[in-house]
């Protein structure tokens, strides 16, 4: 029987500019440009599997974590945040590049059974998620705009054109979305989306896109990728504040807020909201509850290939 090889452990800090990896059984780091074709010919220099952690980035990890999968090695993306308090748990007090790569490095050393490996998102996702996320650029930046000149008189010919211009690039950011839903094959689980009160299409394209994403056994592991998930806090007698994780894309769950508002307002949801304020709840607490609960539904419908029924989520 032939001996399996054991894969080596490697931690990389990365930047826009370079990354800096730190080879487990290697003194010191080493410091890499990061461009595919340098990282495709360090990674060939190794000797056998490697088992590689680091931390997520904008999309400067992106080179390093598709050379590596391509060419069969397993790749382990962590949560800054999670990072951030092993840091703290286990006394360290600087924070640098060679630091980083050495934490990342001994975090997939102690951790590296509980974690679960980064597997490619399907074709379009990424793209999509692109797309949403330049669309909030462009809302917020017109919001901020007719906030900051709206009050100048002598500007508002102009700010009522600029605005226009605005509307007209949201209208094109919308149609490409659902350009791209409808190549991606995600249009019926958009459409199913849509059936719930409040889900508009793009909310409804951000929620399908996430649920191809990963197989989720559960809603509760759909919500949790989505962020919606509580963190608890409790010991003994004390009782925490309850947080949101807020661990996933922060669009997708502003899109849900977004519908939980407009949800409130219709015949099927207005009782449940009113309910939840009775009970001494805050409106943004009541939102989120609601925000969660239209991606439950969102979920059952995706998962089950069914329609949205109102009359059966009232008998329930």
């Amino acid at each position: 029987m032939a001996k399996q090889v054991e894969a080596l452990l490697v931690g990389a800090d990365v930047s826009k500019a370079e990354i800096v990896v730190c080879v487990y059984g290697r003194s010191g780091v080493e410091t890499l440009a990061n461009e595919r074709s340098v990282l495709r010919r360090w990674l060939r220099s190794l000797s056998g599997p490697i088992r590689l952690g680091l931390e997520a980035t904008n999309t400067f990890h992106l080179a390093l974590v598709e050379e590596a999968h391509a060419l069969g090695h397993v790749v382990y993306v962590i949560d800054g945040y999670r990072l951030n308090r092993y840091r703290e748990s286990v006394g360290g007090r600087a924070k640098t590049d060679r630091t980083d790569a050495q934490l990342l490095l001994r975090y997939l050393e102690r951790e590296g059974e509980d974690l679960r490996p980064w597997i490619p998102p399907p074709a379009g996702y990424a793209l999509l998620q692109r797309l949403l996320h330049r669309r909030a650029t462009v809302v917020h930046a017109r919001q901020s705009l007719l906030q900051s000149l709206g009050d100048l008189p002598e500007l508002k010919s102009s700010v009522r054109s600029l605005l226009r211009r605005f509307q007209q690039l949201d209208g094109l950011l919308k149609k490409r979305i659902a350009q791209v839903a409808a190549e991606t094959g995600i249009a019926a689980q958009v459409q199913r989306c849509r059936g719930i009160e409040g889900v508009g299409p793009l909310t409804a394209a951000a929620l399908a896109n996430v649920f191809r994403r990963g197989a989720f056994s559960s809603s509760d592991a759909f919500i949790a990728y989505l962020g919606l998930d509580v963190r608890v806090r409790e010991s003994g007698t004390y009782r925490g504040r309850r947080r949101l994780t807020k661990q996933g894309d922060s669009e997708v769950r502003r899109l849900l807020f977004n519908a939980a508002m407009a949800a409130r307002r219709s015949l099927r949801w207005k009782p449940f909201y009113q309910r939840h304020l009775e009970r001494g709840l805050k409106p943004t607490q009541v939102l989120v509850i609601l925000s969660r609960k239209l991606a439950r539904i969102a979920f059952a419908l995706m998962k089950t290939q069914s329609d949205y029924q109102p009359s059966l989520l009232g008998a329930a």
